[in-house]
């Protein structure tokens, strides 16, 4: 893994904005000052890495805008040592900012392009994240009940499923809504049938889809 002073010096000012955009979680700014953001994106691309804007990644996906990332990464207020559940491992940037806050990350991708490919990025940084191949809609019930659960795709409605595999006092994170736009919703169980709904701005991201693509 090439991470050259070059992309240091770019990541300073990409955390700089998110500052200034309004991202105060420290913990969160030190894991994007960390990870580099460049290798999940093709080597030719490397001056895009740290502008916050989404990119195109393969299987017609795309790596998050950094802001967004930030912000959703700030509503799970996590902790070390907490398990995080994240459905759409995508290019795995996601999984690597939650394992440099410390957290045991389990991740779902149901691309096997996309499974294969982020584990294999995530090597070159020596992160121990848990990777599984499958739809994203069924969770991962047997290693839960999970800190935290974050969904990096737009979702209609967030299911029973889901949320029963949240420990009382964990927080869910995703966007919510089937048309171009979605609320990033936050969801934190207080109890063994209760859940708590808070919306937190407009966002845009790709459908999240059922099943598994070989």
């Amino acid at each position: 893994m090439t991470d050259p002073f070059e992309a240091r010096g770019m990541r300073d000012k990409l955390v700089n904005s998110l500052r200034q955009k309004g991202i105060t979680d420290e913990e969160v700014l030190r894991a994007i000052n960390t990870v580099p953001r460049h290798i999940f994106m093709d080597p030719a691309f490397m001056h895009h890495a740290y502008t916050d804007k989404a990119f195109p990644i393969a299987a017609g996906q795309t790596i998050s805008q950094p802001y967004t990332v930030a912000f959703m990464t700030s509503l799970l207020k996590v902790k070390k040592r907490h398990k995080i559940l994240e459905i759409g491992t995508g290019s795995g940037y996601q999984a690597a900012i939650l394992a440099e806050m410390g957290a045991k990350v389990y991740t779902i991708e149901r691309c096997k392009e996309l499974f294969i490919k982020s584990q294999q990025t995530i090597a070159t940084l020596g992160y121990n994240i848990h990777f599984f191949f499958g739809d994203g809609y069924l969770g991962k019930p047997e290693y839960g009940p999970y800190d935290g659960i974050i969904i990096t795709a737009a979702i209609p409605e967030i299911s029973e499923t889901l949320l029963k595999q949240l420990k009382t006092g964990g927080r869910l994170v995703a966007p919510l809504g089937e048309g171009d736009v979605q609320i990033m919703t936050l969801v934190e169980r207080s109890g063994s049938d209760t859940y708590n709904y808070s919306s937190h701005g407009t966002f845009v991201f790709v459908p999240m889809l059922k099943g598994t693509v070989n």
